[in-house]
């Protein structure tokens, strides 16, 4: 027998989500979620010191 299926939160509003839209409980919150995505609100960390390519740039020494 298949366990039942959790209703979570919804991240928005905290209402409990439908199985429709989850995670959100409707097409509203789900919507917000997106626009505070397209918008910059949300933002995944970077890292500043690495450079475009994935490589550190080197010492002004040299090579050792």
């Amino acid at each position: 027998m298949p366990e039942p299926q959790r209703y979570t939160a919804c991240p928005i509003c905290g209402k409990p989500a439908s199985e429709a839209t989850r995670p959100f409980c409707s097409r509203r919150c789900a919507d917000v979620d997106l626009n505070r995505w397209l918008s910059g609100v949300y933002a995944v960390p970077v890292t500043e010191d690495d450079e475009e390519d994935g490589r550190r740039p080197q010492d002004d020494d040299g090579p050792a």
